[in-house]
C-alpha cells in the first residue's frame, strides 16, 4: 500500500521565510475557535466560548421565557447554532406581522432577536488579558516589518479583542467606518483599498459589538459594547442600506483572494459556514495563484468541511493535528532531519511530542500560530531548505 507523508519542517521553513519578510500579500481568516483557545484570567474556562458552547449558554438563559419557540426553530435548521437561530428569528420578525407562529407574532420575534443579541454581547464583551496574548503577537508581527501590502484580517467574531490589541500597541487599523460622533460605513474606501500599507484592514464579516442601525437604517459604529448588529447574511434579506456593510465586506474577501499571489491564513475556523466557504471556493477556482493555508485544531478526520475544500482545490491546504492535505494529497506528518544546527528550537514552535512515540502539529491552535508568526521576525538564523521534495511516497 502506498502511503503519502508530509514533512512539516520544510513547509514551516518556507512559511517562516514568507512571514518574516514584508513582500507577500497576507491575510487572516479568524474564526470563533481562536478566542476559545485563550483561558479566562479567572481560570473559569475559555475567554470566549466557541459557537456551540455560546449557543448552549444563550439557549439555557432564554429557556424559561422562550423554550418551546427556540425548540421549534431548531427543528427547522440543519445547523442549530446561535447565528442561524438568530437569522431565522429575524426573518420571521420581518414577515409575519400580526400573524402567529409557535405563539409569537412579528413584534415578539423582533424582541426575541434583541434578547439574543444582548446575551451574545454580554458573553463576548470581554477584555484582552494583560501581557502576551495571540492577538498582541499577531499585531506585533504586523507592525514589526515594513510592508509592501497591508495585512487584512477577516473575522466572523463579534468581540473587540483585535481592536484592543491594535490600540494597546498604538497600531493603526481601518474597519470600514469613518467619522467622529457616529462613524459611518464607507464601502468606497473598502473597494479602493487605497490606505497606506501600515494600516491593517480589519473586516468583521458577521458584524460586531458596537455596531447598530441608526434612524435611517444605516449601520454605524457607536463605540458602545451594548450595541450589537449581528448578522448571518446567507439567511437574511435586507434593503440596500442594511445589506451594504455585509455585502461590501464579503466582496472584499473575494477581491483579496482574486488578487494575484495572495496567501490567506485560516485559524479557528471550521469552514462549516457555507457563505464564507463558497466565497473562498469560487475565488480559488478563479485565481490559481492565490493560496489558503487552513490551520485546523482537530485531527484531519474531524475537519470534514476544510478537508472537502482541500481535496477539491489544490491551492487550499489543510494543516491538521495529525495529518495534512497539501496539493490535494492526504499525508501523515513525518519530520525529517533538522534543516540546520539550530532548527530544534524552531521546530518546537510547531511540533510537539505527546508521549508514547506520538507527536502532533501545533499550529491549529491560535496561540501557537500567533507565536510562530511573532518569532519569525526574531532574526534566528537557519539554513534555507534544499530543493528536495517536501512530500514523500512510502511503500508499506
Amino acid at each position: 500500500m502506498t502511503v503519502s507523508v508530509h514533512n512539516p519542517d520544510r513547509y514551516m521553513a518556507d512559511l517562516r521565510t514568507i512571514v518574516a519578510q514584508g513582500r507577500k500579500r497576507i491575510g487572516f481568516l479568524i474564526g470563533a475557535g481562536a478566542a476559545a483557545g485563550i483561558q479566562s484570567p479567572s481560570g473559569s474556562g475559555p475567554l470566549i466560548p466557541a459557537v456551540d458552547e455560546l449557543t448552549n449558554r444563550i439557549l439555557k438563559t432564554l429557556e424559561g421565557d422562550y423554550g418551546p419557540v427556540l425548540s421549534a426553530i431548531k427543528k427547522h435548521l440543519p445547523s442549530g447554532n446561535i447565528e442561524t437561530i438568530l437569522s431565522r428569528i429575524r426573518s420571521l420578525a420581518g414577515v409575519i406581522g400580526d400573524g402567529d407562529i409557535d405563539g409569537l407574532n412579528g413584534a415578539a420575534y423582533a424582541e426575541l432577536g434583541r434578547r439574543i443579541c444582548a446575551e451574545i454581547g454580554t458573553t463576548v464583551d470581554v477584555q484582552l488579558p494583560a501581557g502576551e496574548s495571540p492577538y498582541r503577537n499577531v499585531v506585533n508581527w504586523i507592525i514589526g516589518t515594513d510592508r509592501v501590502h497591508p495585512v487584512e484580517l477577516f473575522t466572523t467574531n463579534y468581540d473587540l479583542l483585535f481592536e484592543e490589541a491594535f490600540e494597546r500597541s498604538r497600531a493603526p487599523y481601518f474597519d470600514g467606518f469613518t467619522g467622529g460622533r457616529e462613524p459611518f460605513f464607507d464601502p468606497v474606501t473598502i473597494a479602493s483599498n487605497d490606505l497606506p500599507p501600515r494600516w491593517t484592514r480589519l473586516w468583521k464579516l458577521h458584524g460586531s459589538l458596537g455596531w447598530k442601525a441608526n434612524e435611517n437604517d444605516e449601520v454605524i459604529r457607536t463605540g458602545e459594547a451594548s450595541s450589537t448588529h449581528l448578522i448571518f447574511p446567507e439567511h437574511l434579506k435586507y434593503d440596500q442600506t442594511q445589506k451594504a456593510p455585509y455585502a461590501a465586506l464579503f466582496d472584499r474577501l473575494r477581491a483579496f483572494l482574486m488578487t494575484e499571489d495572495t496567501l490567506l491564513i485560516a485559524v479557528g475556523f471550521s469552514f462549516a459556514d457555507a457563505h464564507v466557504s463558497a466565497r473562498v471556493d469560487e475565488s480559488l477556482a478563479g485565481n490559481p495563484s492565490a493560496s489558503v493555508f487552513a490551520f485546523q485544531f482537530r485531527e484531519l478526520a474531524d475537519e470534514k468541511f476544510a478537508s472537502g475544500l482541500a481535496l477539491k482545490r489544490p491551492n487550499f491546504s489543510v494543516y491538521a493535528r495529525d495529518k495534512a492535505i497539501i496539493n490535494g494529497v492526504i499525508g501523515d506528518w513525518r519530520p525529517g532531519d533538522p534543516l540546520s544546527r539550530d532548527w530544534e528550537p524552531i521546530r518546537s514552535t510547531y511540533w510537539n511530542s505527546v508521549g508514547s512515540g506520538k507527536s502532533e502539529f501545533l499550529l491549529g491552535d491560535f496561540t501557537s500560530l500567533a507565536r510562530f508568526f511573532a518569532l519569525s521576525s526574531s532574526g534566528q538564523a537557519f539554513e534555507p531548505p534544499t530543493s528536495d521534495e517536501t512530500t514523500a511516497e512510502l511503500v508499506t
